[in-house]
């Protein structure tokens, strides 16, 4: 009797959280705001990286377009943020243009090289993460520098010379390196002198640590980028620094070659998109699965009152993480390289799939995660990363996400060339057909083969309000990107927040197996309990994402930009 009358209790008060009114603010009401974004009356940039900001702004305020901001800031990040920016790896860049109304995907993401195979990580019958997080074979074609020099000579209207000036100058003449990088550079101390070239460029002659406030300089990365300048990306894939990095690769086993090289080249594609309460949004399409996975939690998500729920309420949480464990059970069995596998992608993201899977949400319950399986899309069918943002004085605007995989990517230095590759490789499902870590088994859409694209949750976003450009987003996090672009993109629409407080607000994150649903601090222990009596295995995390994100207000046009205090960052217009 006594669990019956505390069931039914239970059950009125779920009922409550979900039928309390919100009362309607306006996006950039200020008489009711905790946090205030930066500011714009032109144009607006935001990145994780303060000189790179900066930078970019600069192009800007010389009449430069976004695009040209954005690949002088990414250029840069490879000097002053190398944890995540890079030359070395790989990204995605979804460009808006404001003269035709376009919004173009990029994708200048890693392949496997030709010599890659299906179970090449795997020892014993087991998938080896040394191997494919550390080992040279760890390495995937990059793509950077035909991604950026691409989007420039596309879209932009600066000199790949001129863009890549300040990136350049800080190589050559040195940055004053802050507490920020100094940290990084020790935690990763390990993996950073395990290999000469590394140590070399990250620690001082004497073996000692670069400490906040040293001048940090970078001579042979400083020569590498004079040489992209002057030969653009032939020098990179056909050149000198081509027949470097496959000289290294054969003499430590690896497999990228000068063939690998030569052959790569980006790949313009459409993006997914859907409507959100009368909003267009505009996300990465594969072998991003972010955009697919946000634009199905949308899809869901629109069919529930989340405004009446409350923000960050038991009831509203409680929605967020059923709609992302069945996207996430989706995305896990369907997402892959779409030039290698067939994804429904037509299917995962219409309004009828999304409103079926919303009918199987019980609102007082979670569902166990062991209870669902990838749903059937095709009968609809009619870890370390940076973000940055960039909207210009006429309205074109870029949302950018590129990475080195984990942090410092694979830890090797091209000898002499003085940047870091990257680890990608360790994206793809190492043992196909096997169970993970987690358990679960890894699908066959992700598998390796040779010259195909590993999966990401990367996922560049922009939001349009009555067709005009009103947000652009994007996080760096690994699978939490997923969760931390979703959310902003709630807090902002169905929430009312200003922009710095949709970045600032304490996340959540559900990627349904393992069956968890993660908080961040700051959300309240009585929430936390209620969740707990829903059904949900709540654990509190660290941190999750850094949203740099920009709002355009639609009355007056200004832009308000929002860097992320998770990590370091900056936010800077005119």
């Amino acid at each position: 009797m006594k669990k019956t009358c505390i069931s039914v209790a239970f059950m009125l008060f779920v009922a409550f959280l979900v039928s309390v009114v919100v009362p309607v603010v306006d996006v950039l009401a200020e008489e009711t705001a905790i946090a205030f974004p930066v500011e714009g009356r032109k144009a607006m940039v935001v990145t994780g990286q303060e000189i790179a900001t900066k930078e970019a702004l600069s192009v800007l305020k010389k009449g430069g377009n976004a695009v040209d901001a954005a690949v002088t800031a990414a250029f840069v990040m490879a000097v002053t943020l190398p944890r995540a920016g890079n030359i070395g790896g790989g990204g995605f860049m979804l460009i808006h243009n404001a003269a035709t109304k376009e919004v173009i995907a990029l994708d200048f993401w890693q392949k496997a090289p030709a010599g890659a195979s299906r179970t090449m990580f795997v020892r014993d019958g087991k998938a080896d993460a040394k191997l494919s997080r550390e080992s040279y074979i760890a390495v995937a074609v990059p793509g950077t520098v035909a991604g950026l020099t691409f989007a420039l000579g596309k879209y932009g209207t600066i000199s790949l010379e001129e863009a890549l000036r300040p990136a350049i100058r800080y190589a050559e003449k040195g940055f004053v390196m802050g507490a920020g990088l100094s940290s990084d550079i020790k935690s990763y101390e390990g993996l950073l002198k395990a290999r000469s070239g590394s140590a070399g460029i990250f620690f001082k002659p004497s073996g000692g640590y670069y400490e906040a406030g040293d001048l940090f300089v970078q001579k042979d990365l400083a020569r590498t980028l004079k040489a992209i300048a002057k030969g653009g990306p032939d020098v990179f894939y056909r050149g000198d620094i081509a027949a470097r990095i496959a000289r290294q690769m054969k003499e430590n086993s690896g497999l990228v070659t000068r063939e690998d090289l030569a052959a790569y080249s980006p790949v313009v594609r459409r993006p997914v998109h859907t409507t959100h309460r009368d909003h267009g949004v505009y996300s990465m399409p594969p072998p991003s699965s972010g955009g697919i996975c946000i634009v199905e939690a949308l899809n869901i998500l629109e069919t529930f009152d989340l405004a009446r729920a409350g923000h960050n309420s038991a009831a509203g949480i409680h929605l967020i993480a059923e709609a992302m464990r069945r996207a996430f059970a989706d995305l896990f069995v369907s997402a892959g390289d779409p030039d290698a596998v067939a994804i429904p992608v037509k299917g995962l993201t219409s309004k009828a799939y999304g409103a079926k899977l919303a009918a199987g949400v019980d609102p007082s319950r979670a569902t166990p995660s062991s209870q669902i399986r990838s749903g059937d899309a095709k009968v609809y069918e009619k870890e370390e990363t940076t973000h940055f943002s960039v909207v210009d004085a006429e309205g074109n605007a870029v949302s950018a996400t590129y990475t080195l995989n984990g942090n410092f990517g694979s830890g090797i230095v091209v000898e002499g060339a003085g940047f870091l590759l990257n680890n990608e490789m360790d994206n793809f499902n190492s043992n196909p057909g096997k169970p993970d870590s987690a358990g679960i088994i890894e699908s066959e859409a992700n598998a390796i083969s040779p010259n195909k694209r590993m999966i990401t949750a990367m996922a560049p976003t922009m939001v349009f309000r009555q067709g005009k450009l009103f947000l652009v987003t994007g996080s760096p996090g690994s699978s939490r990107i997923i969760s931390t672009v979703l959310q902003v993109i709630l807090n902002v629409i169905d929430h009312k927040m200003n922009i710095q407080e949709a970045v600032n607000a304490p996340k959540m994150h559900h990627e349904w197996m393992p069956d968890e649903l993660r908080i961040e601090k700051g959300i309240s222990p009585d929430t936390t309990k209620i969740l707990k009596t829903m059904g949900h295995n709540v654990v509190l995390k660290g941190p999750m994402g850094a949203a740099t994100s920009i709002l355009i207000d639609p009355a007056t046009g200004k832009r308000y930009g929002a860097a992320d205090p998770r990590r370091e960052g900056l936010a800077m217009g005119y």
